[in-house]
């Protein structure tokens, strides 16, 4: 275990390159966190709405995937809207920077309705273009290491998706059909898929080809999210939730790592 926090909702790990600290979020906590491993602070900055997804800016601060929309955090603090955009029991959920330097941003209804929920790009200008329509519980996404394919979870349809991207993704195909319900995810520098399971308490890597080689098991049921991150980029951190936890439960909404698991990939920063 890296943290033991009791995250509502623990989601979207991503590695700042820039401060050497892991980016992740309780969303129904409306908290953005950023843990430290080489000391083991964690400091939390609390925003007015859930918070779906934060990732790091190139100037400092963070991009926000918020309930009304898309938000900026400068390093002061201070907060602005980039793209304002709400919908009547909608909140943002995962989100991703692609190699185009957009913020790919998903959405989902809180009731978890059909075809409720959104991917939309969202350009450093603060221009909007919605991807997909008719997405239940947009999660996990995120490229290969050549930034020519585009991996992509709506959960309960069961799978991994994968598009060719060229700035946008097309030939929308499964990939992997996953046992139980996929959520957030990562890739590798071999290409490899990592998928973190809601409910299963595990991660599941699968090879450039879409086979299972390898499961992680994570000790509580409510896995959301892996990342890679630390000195080299080797270790897996996995977020988790006490909703939908046992009651009791004493490990659920921690921060878990996975130490020297693979070869990770430094993320893009938000240009905005």
């Amino acid at each position: 275990m890296a943290l033991p926090v009791r995250a509502v909702l623990g989601e979207g790990p991503t590695w700042d390159p820039a401060t050497r600290r892991l980016v992740w979020v309780d969303i129904l906590g409306c908290e953005v966190h950023a843990y430290d491993p080489a000391t083991g602070a964690d400091t939390v900055l609390k925003t007015e709405q859930h918070v779906g997804a934060a990732k790091p800016r190139a100037g400092g601060g963070l991009v926000v995937n918020l309930r009304d929309g898309v938000g900026l955090y400068d390093p002061d603090g201070s907060f602005r809207w980039l793209a304002r955009t709400p919908l009547d029991g909608v909140r943002g959920n995962d989100a991703a920077v692609g190699p185009d330097g957009a913020l790919w941003a998903g959405t989902m209804r809180y009731d978890e309705a059909p075809r409720g929920g959104l991917l939309r790009r969202v350009g450093p200008d603060g221009a909007v273009a919605t991807v997909l329509h008719d997405v239940t519980i947009s999660n996990g996404i995120a490229w290969s290491p050549g930034g020519d394919l585009m991996y992509y979870v709506d959960t309960p349809t069961g799978r991994i998706d994968v598009f060719d991207f060229d700035g946008r993704p097309r030939a929308r195909r499964t990939f992997a059909e996953v046992p139980g319900d996929p959520d957030g995810l990562t890739v590798d520098a071999d290409g490899c898929v990592w998928v973190a399971l809601w409910g299963g308490g595990r991660v599941l890597r699968y090879s450039p080809a879409g086979t299972l080689d390898q499961v992680v098991e994570v000790p509580t049921p409510q896995s959301t999210a892996c990342a890679f991150g630390g000195p080299g980029l080797r270790d897996l951190y996995i977020t988790t939730a006490t909703a939908g936890a046992p009651e009791g439960d004493p490990l659920a909404g921690s921060l878990f790592v996975l130490p020297d698991a693979g070869q990770g990939t430094a993320p893009p920063a938000f240009p905005g």
